[in-house]
């Protein structure tokens, strides 16, 4: 067993994909898709993908456990072990669910995917497999999609319900996903059910979650069909129609297959940020990554906000300059002359004021009284000395979002189009938020090659950073202007 001490998992020499939580005796179980990044071809393969887990109390730190479910090996349903959850049965004994896949066995459609089962005496890092009870997809459903069983009861004396993602037969392939519902008396023999929700909207719904809230249940997915995220629906019950909030989204594309768990009183989602091929900046998005942990908040109307850890924030903080040192706010530098100090600057153009040096790893947390009428304010991370490249936290009031921008954006030649002057942030990273003039906090958590920004404790913006490796921070205003009433660099 291997501690890491990092607020962001991922294994020496692999990555982690899907998560699976399940807290046991106050312990956060977090079981995970281990992607050795192997040569997908079926020839070329020599193992499957296996789940290994790591354990934590408190998202600061990270024994791992390594592998606990193997690839069941080259002749197996489960050469490769995909998404599944976990649970308590009646007596006590664990049992894991989890998808079956080969891909050497398939239909004439693709590869097919199967239900398995393994079951534990209570420790939850020795696992038995019943190849006896695996099965594949029943009638109506596409053998190929049939994935990602979530299994839970909605109340102590109700039947078990196994949650699938999955795909009709008789729908338009970019409209056929279904969550599919299966019930059960003893976690063993199942039976088709009406399904849970039918959007008639996406290709699937992967990695689906429940949970209940107070006098709320949430549906939690994640689709790659009008967007790469992960997404969420609520209800007064389960059994009456999901209701999609106004904004329904729990980060940007960056941050994918997030389930949840609840642990000392709070609720996490917890996905994976996605790595960049070649470690780019613009490298195309790879599926897995490292691990990272939201905290859920709920509104008094049901809906969900999303920040760090307090955890994470108190490690942190714990690094802050004794009261009486000098303040970041007294060593801010103006791009320009003639602007004196932050919130000062005319609102008819750009006015930037920079800071020092940031640490690899850093919580920055800024606090902007915006005024009324403000186009676009923000954060400058990484910042060169003239503040030419930097990377971006724009609040953008008048059009009530958060984007992720960096410049230079990207360059081939010396045109607007080939510097990527026609692309307003980088695509996919924006969040909207509510910006009214007044009091608004940012958070930006740096964790070397990983930023992970929040707003008002209410949302959050992961993505990757690798070009500008060192720099420095600073605020900035355009067409506006705010007072600036805080900004720390805290480190661990």
């Amino acid at each position: 067993m291997t501690r890491t001490p990092s607020t962001h998992f991922r294994p020496p020499g692999g990555f982690v994909g899907d998560v699976i939580p399940f807290e046991h005796e106050g312990t956060a179980w977090l079981y995970y898709l281990l992607d050795e990044r192997a040569v997908t071809e079926p020839a070329d393969r020599v193992t499957g993908m296996p789940w290994a887990a790591v354990t934590t109390t408190d998202f600061t730190r990270f024994d791992d456990q390594g592998v606990v479910l193997p690839s069941g090996g080259h002749a197996a349903a489960d050469f490769d072990c995909y998404t599944g959850s976990v649970v308590t049965g009646d007596d006590g004994a664990l049992h894991l669910f989890y998808t079956g896949h080969n891909p050497e066995v398939r239909s004439a459609h693709g590869d097919l995917q199967v239900v398995c089962h393994a079951t534990s005496d209570g420790d939850p890092g020795r696992w038995t497999k019943h190849p006896e009870w695996t099965f594949g997809a029943f009638g109506g459903f596409a053998a190929e999609d049939w994935r990602d069983p979530f299994v839970f009861r909605p109340a102590p004396d109700a039947q078990w319900q196994m949650l699938l993602a999955a795909r009709r037969t008789d729908a338009p392939y970019r409209r056929s996903g279904v969550v599919a519902r299966l019930v059960s008396d003893d976690l063993i023999a199942w039976r088709p059910a009406e399904p849970f929700w039918d959007a008639r909207r996406f290709i699937t719904q992967e990695c689906p979650d429940v949970f209940r809230w107070g006098e709320w249940w949430y549906l939690v997915y994640s689709e790659f069909s009008d967007s790469f995220q992960t997404r969420y629906r609520m209800a007064k019950s389960p059994d009456v129609p999901w209701l999609a909030p106004e904004h329904d989204t729990v980060d940007g594309r960056a941050f994918y297959a997030s389930k949840t768990i609840e642990l000392g009183g709070e609720r996490f989602f917890i996905g994976w940020i996605a790595t960049r091929e070649g470690d780019r900046d613009d490298g195309a998005w790879q599926w897995a990554g490292t691990m990272s942990v939201l905290r859920a908040t709920q509104r008094a109307d049901g809906t969900l906000g999303f920040g760090l850890p307090r955890s994470v924030v108190q490690l942190h903080e714990s690094g802050l300059p004794e009261a009486g040192a000098t303040s970041i706010l007294d060593t801010l530098t103006p791009l320009d002359e003639a602007d004196a100090s932050p919130g000062a600057g005319a609102r008819t153009r750009y006015s930037a004021w920079l800071g020092p040096e940031l640490p690899r790893e850093a919580l920055v947390t800024a606090e902007f009284d915006i005024h009324a009428g403000t186009h676009a304010c923000g954060l400058l991370v990484r910042a060169s000395e003239d503040g030419e490249h930097a990377y971006i936290l724009r609040l953008e009031p008048m059009r009530g979002r958060l984007v992720f921008d960096r410049w230079p954006r990207g360059r081939t030649g010396g045109e607007q189009w080939q510097i990527h002057g026609d692309v307003p942030h980088v695509a996919e990273l924006e969040w909207p938020v509510a910006l009214p003039a007044g009091r608004h906090t940012v958070q930006v958590h740096l964790d070397h090659d990983i930023l992970v920004a929040v707003v008002d404790e209410a949302v959050a913006l992961s993505t990757r950073v690798y070009d500008l490796e060192t720099g420095r921070v600073g605020v900035f205003a355009s067409d506006g202007a705010f007072d600036l009433a805080r900004l720390d660099v805290a480190v661990r």
